[in-house]
């Protein structure tokens, strides 16, 4: 959805193209996340002494442009050059705030675009992540006051009603502080959000505050680059006058090339950032004052070569590969003396060993990886397992018991609905594990344990290697469960070999990337595409099937190919791509069945087997043939899934569509 960005520079002089290229690069690191417009704010110089002047601070500078950053950057600079602003003048200390803007209130334009503000004069900005629930009531009251609107947004009514704070205090002849003011506005909102103020009331300071929504902050001493440990914890930062770079970013991966010291803001948290020094308060809407909080700095284990495409066209491509590398991390540690060690789970697994049932809750692609991990979680624990997509399960307040064990799966761990149904299955008592790729998470530090699945940073808004990395977590989890049941040794032994070689035979399907290209070319003028599987591939079509529909915007149906006869056998023709997955597992002689019927009449068949088994699955010398090693069953759909993926990618290239930026599509749903 939305991303924030924002950059103070303290005792470090930087000129204005610096601060300017920081926020432009810092909204360019999270163009992954989706975006229709952006903007930035940042200060002019200070006005002549003597002058009159509404505020203590230089008049902020505010662009906002709808399309891609690179129409802002057109704007930015546009407009400098109009208004003679001076790019090289140097600040000592400085701060800057910049957005990019997903659509929920009002169409793509540059008055609904971030930074909105406070009205003229910009006296309060704000960039927001979110949705403010009760705005049409705050907008009414804001009305009645006075105030006049210009955009469309639910963000509107906050700077406006920071102004109005600011104003009510200054007519009492009282002085109030940023962080009383912001206080006093977040003591209104209701919904979800991350904000970060900016206000020339109170130069060189920024407020930070969040409820639901992810924000990081990002500390960087200027002195010492070099260290990965400049600060043990927040309080350290007020300590010295040592010059230093402070970050505010949506993601991780916008301030991994600055610096590596960190903070996962938490809901409620205020950070008032001001001459250098960090303010950490804790607000709670039934007490008048907030709780001081002191936190520990977190270092981050991230490269910037994780957020670089290198040798790749698109991040997409690049994440595809990387799947070897990938798998292994989401392994490392793991896999001990013929046995699965999950630190996340180890003082759960009574807990988990006892529970009624497994309820795996998810959305999209979180929610295919968790359907290609139910059978065999049934399998090795002999628990059973339901599946939920999370919206649904609100919808319909689906009954969850103190007993059961609900396993929420997330690439970002930020997705809105799964944190609702995370809350709801909290309120109902039950045991809640966590299954992610990002560290801080809100899904992380939410649930009672869980584990990250290491699979680096994934920045194509279509989920690759978190969806392979997942399956193999859950793999591993239902491994743990099971391990006291000897029963079923045999049969884990044969898994956690068939885990340890999965990298190399992963590696081998990688080799189909020309075939799978030229298998696209072949459909690049089809409007449809049906994909068959069933058993532990059943997953698996309904991924590859979400994979060509989400980038190459073809429609494509993944179908549980037992339900073949009950409908869909009526689109069969000789023109109507179809993809049948019929790799060695005990539905294997019903998958063959399947290709014989659809042949009869006449289907134009492309068929996924395991290698050596093209007279096995008998096709017809009409038939296009993807061969794929042969794996455990229940690991199949992490090599099956390969060929899937570059043969959405290749088709999306074909059709000349971005890869990276799905249209209407946003990496990080937090909003419902």
């Amino acid at each position: 959805m939305c991303g924030i960005f924002a950059y103070l520079n303290y005792c470090a002089p930087r000129d204005r193209r610096y601060v300017l290229e920081v926020l432009l690069n810092g909204l360019r690191r999270l163009e992954y996340r989706g975006y229709d417009s952006s903007g930035i704010a940042l200060d002019t110089d200070l006005p002549p002494p003597g002058s009159a002047a509404a505020y203590a601070g230089a008049p902020p500078l505010v662009f906002r442009q709808e399309g891609k950053i690179d129409n802002l950057v057109r704007s930015v600079y546009s407009e400098v050059d109009e208004k003679g602003v001076n790019l090289d003048a140097t600040f000592p200390i400085h701060a800057g705030i910049a957005h990019t803007r997903w659509a929920t209130h009002g169409v793509p334009a540059p008055k609904n675009s971030h930074p909105q503000s406070s009205g003229a004069g910009d006296e309060f900005l704000v960039v927001h992540n979110g949705i403010i629930t009760n705005y049409e009531i705050l907008k009414e009251t804001l009305i009645r006051h006075g105030f006049t609107f210009e955009s469309d947004t639910d963000t509107e009514v906050i700077p406006k009603l920071a102004k109005f704070v600011f104003d009510q205090a200054c007519d009492g002849e009282g002085d109030m502080t940023f962080s009383q003011v912001v206080m006093e506005v977040m003591r209104q909102l209701e919904g979800a959000y991350a904000l970060i103020f900016k206000s020339p009331h109170y130069p060189n300071e920024l407020i930070a505050c969040k409820r639901g929504s992810t924000l990081i902050l990002g500390v960087n001493e200027v002195s010492d680059q070099n260290s990965a440990k400049s600060f043990q914890n927040v309080k350290s930062l007020t300590t010295n006058g040592n010059p230093r770079e402070f970050f505010f970013s949506s993601d991780l991966c916008a301030i991994v090339e600055h610096t590596k010291n960190y903070l996962a803001i938490e809901d409620n948290e205020i950070i008032h950032i001001k001459d250098g020094s960090v303010s950490i308060l804790k607000f709670d809407k039934e007490k008048e004052k907030p709780a001081s909080v002191q936190r520990a700095l977190s270092v981050l284990e991230m490269e910037v070569e994780q957020i670089k495409k290198g040798s790749y066209d698109h991040f997409m491509q690049k994440e595809i590969h990387e799947q070897p590398h990938s798998l292994t991390t989401t392994m490392r540690g793991r896999l001990k003396d013929s046995g699965v060690v999950l630190g996340g789970l180890k003082e759960h697994l009574k807990t988990l060993r006892r529970s009624r049932r497994v309820i795996f809750i998810g959305c999209g692609t979180s929610y295919n990886a968790a359907l290609a991990a139910r059978p065999f979680v049934e399998e090795l624990t002999g628990i059973p397992v339901t599946m939920e997509v999370a919206s649904d399960l609100l919808d319909r307040q689906g009954p969850i018991y103190r007993e059961d064990t609900a396993v929420f799966v997330s690439q970002s761990g930020e997705t809105a609905d799964t944190l609702l149904a995370l809350e709801y299955a909290l309120e109902k008592g039950a045991l809640c594990v966590g299954v992610t790729n990002t560290v801080g998470s809100t899904l992380s530090r939410k649930t009672h344990c869980g584990i990250h699945i290491n699979a680096g940073c994934e920045i194509g808004v279509a989920s690759t290697k978190a969806y392979t990395s997942q399956i193999v977590v859950m793999a591993m989890i239902a491994l743990a469960i099971g391990s006291d049941q000897l029963s079923t040794q045999p049969r884990r032994e044969s898994i956690i070999t068939g885990l340890s070689s999965l990298p190399s035979h992963v590696s081998e399907v990688l080799k189909l990337d020309a075939e799978m290209k030229d298998l696209a070319s072949s459909l690049i003028d089809s409007e449809s595409l049906l994909v068959f599987g069933r058993g532990y591939n059943y997953a698996t079509a309904l991924e590859g099937a979400l994979k060509v529909k989400e980038v190459a915007l073809m429609h494509s149906e993944g179908m549980l190919a037992g339900e073949m006869k009950h409908g869909p056998l009526a689109l069969v023709d000789e023109n109507l791509p179809i993809i049948v997955i019929a790799t060695r597992d005990s539905c294997f002689s019903k998958q063959k069945s399947v290709i014989q019927q659809l042949l009869s009449r006449k289907g134009r068949l492309i068929i996924m087997c395991s290698e050596g088994d093209i007279s096995a699955v008998g096709p017809s010398a009409s038939c296009r043939v993807i061969q794929v090693p042969e794996v455990a069953d229940c690991l199949q759909p992490v090599i099956n899934i390969i060929p899937l993926q570059l043969l959405a990618y290749h088709l999306t290239v074909l059709r000349g569509f971005d890869v990276d930026q799905p249209r209407n599509l946003a990496k990080s749903v937090t909003t419902q």
